[in-house]
C-alpha cells in the first residue's frame, strides 16, 4: 500500500512523534509512505517538501504556492489513500477538495488537546478548536481521535460517528521498557522526577514548579525539566538549580530520553488539557510511577495505574503527593509496574499500526470489511 502522509517533522512536538513513529512502523511492514511536510530542504524520493511562511509547535502558515504544491504533488504520486496529522494550517481546510477532486481516500488524525469539562480558559480555547474544525473534519472519509471522549465531542459538533475511528497512541513497548539506567550517578541525585514536554501555558507546568519550591526537598532530590517553548526563559529564571531543579531543554537524543525515563522515579505531567499524551506513555512503558491531571485522554490511561490529580488544583495536590513518592519508593515502584502493564494491554504501538492498516483496508475494500474496528 502506498500512504502520502502530510505531517510534521519539526520543530518538536508531539505531532512530530507520532508522526516518526506511525510512519517508521508503516515501512517496517512493507508499505510505501511518502511524507509531505512544510520545510525549506531539498525532496528526496521518500520526501516532498511545501513551502511555508511560518511554522511552530502549533500551527504552520503555508505560502501562497501551498497549496498548488500539495495538488500537484498527490496528482503525480497517486497513492492509494492520503493521511494527514492535522498540522493546524489552511491546508487542513482544503485536503478534503482536493482529495475529492483527484479521487483519493482521505484520513486524518485530529490532534488538538481537550478537557471534556472545559474547566478554565484555556480548556474553552481548545474547544473552540474543535468547533472550528468539526464542519472540515466531517468532509474527511475517516477522522482519527485518541478517544472515545474525543469522538463524543465531535459527534456532538455533526461530525458522523461512521467517520470517527478510535485509535489511541500507542509506544514501541521494546524500545520504551524497563532497563538499567546511572542518570541518577550522572545528576547526583537520589531521587529524581521528570516534566517531559513543551513549555508552554496549557502544560501548567509553573503549578509543579510551585509545589517543588515550596516543599524544598533539599540537594539530593531533583526535578529534570526536559522541553522547550516560550516560557522556558522566565520559569528558568525563577526556578533554579538552587532549588534542585534541573533544564535540560530539548533532548533530541532519543536514548537520552529513555535512559532518563528508566532511571528516575516518577513522571509529572500537570497539563490543564491534553488529547492523549505520548511522553505520558513512554514513561508509564518504562515503568516509571506516573502523576496527570484528569484531562483529555490521560485519565482513563492512567486510572487505577497512577496518581491522577484535578487541573485547578495541581500546586496543593502535588505537596501531597511528592512527599509520598519521596519516601516511599516501593510505592513509586508499585506504581510503575502497573503502568507498564496498562500499555501493554491497550496501548503499544503495534496494535495501533494493526488497527490503523484496518482503516486503510475499510476504505479502499469496504466490502471486505469485518466488524466494528474500534477498540
Amino acid at each position: 500500500m502506498h500512504i502520502a502522509w502530510l505531517g510534521k517533522k519539526a520543530p518538536f512536538c508531539g505531532n512530530v512523534t507520532y508522526t516518526r513513529e506511525v510512519t517508521n512502523s508503516l515501512i517496517a511492514l512493507g508499505h510505501r509512505v511518502t511524507l509531505l511536510h512544510f520545510a525549506q530542504e531539498e525532496e528526496s524520493e521518500t520526501e516532498v517538501v511545501l513551502p511555508y511562511l511560518y511554522r511552530s509547535q502549533v500551527y504552520t502558515i503555508p505560502s501562497l504556492s501551498a497549496r498548488k504544491s500539495l495538488t500537484d504533488s498527490l496528482r503525480e504520486l497517486r497513492p492509494d489513500v492520503v493521511h494527514a496529522s492535522l498540522t493546524l494550517s489552511p491546508l487542513d481546510f482544503v485536503l478534503p477538495e482536493i482529495c475529492q477532486e483527484l479521487g483519493l481516500p482521505l484520513v486524518a488524525t485530529f490532534h488538538p488537546a481537550f478537557d471534556r469539562r472545559r474547566r478554565n480558559i484555556t480548556a474553552n480555547t481548545q474547544y473552540f478548536m474543535y468547533q472550528f474544525y468539526a464542519p472540515c473534519l466531517a468532509l474527511y472519509n475517516r477522522v482519527i481521535v485518541f478517544s472515545e471522549l474525543q469522538r463524543e465531542i465531535l459527534a456532538r459538533l455533526n461530525v458522523p460517528r461512521t467517520r470517527t475511528v478510535v485509535i489511541p497512541n500507542g509506544v514501541d513497548t521494546e524500545k520504551y521498557s524497563p532497563g538499567f539506567s546511572d542518570i541518577k550517578k550522572q545528576l547526583r541525585a537520589e531521587r529524581l522526577f521528570v516534566y517531559m514536554g513543551r513549555l508552554a501555558p496549557e502544560k501548567n507546568v509553573e503549578a509543579l514548579l510551585k509545589a517543588w519550591q515550596q516543599l524544598d526537598f533539599g540537594p539530593q532530590v531533583k526535578l529534570v525539566i526536559l522541553g522547550d517553548g516560550t516560557l522556558r526563559p522566565t520559569l528558568q529564571s525563577l526556578y533554579t538549580r538552587e532549588m534542585g531543579i534541573l533544564w535540560q531543554g530539548f533532548v533530541s537524543s532519543e536514548e537520552r530520553r529513555i535512559e532518563i525515563l528508566r532511571g528516575a522515579d516518577a513522571f509529572i505531567l500537570p497539563s490543564r488539557v491534553e488529547g492523549l499524551s505520548l511522553a505520558l506513555l513512554e514513561s508509564m512503558a518504562c515503568g516509571m510511577a506516573c502523576v496527570a491531571t484528569d484531562v483529555g485522554a490521560d485519565g482513563e490511561v492512567l486510572k487505577g495505574a497512577g496518581v491522577l490529580l484535578e487541573p485547578h488544583q495541581v500546586t496543593a495536590q502535588l505537596r501531597t503527593i511528592l512527599p509520598v513518592l519521596v519516601e516511599h519508593p516501593e510505592f513509586g515502584a508499585m506504581l510503575g509496574q502497573k503502568a507498564r502493564q496498562r500499555v501493554l494491554q491497550s496501548y503499544t504501538l503495534k496494535d495501533n499500526i494493526a488497527h490503523l492498516i484496518k482503516t486503510y483496508e475499510h476504505m479502499l475494500h469496504p466490502t471486505m470489511a469485518t466488524a466494528a474496528y474500534d477498540f
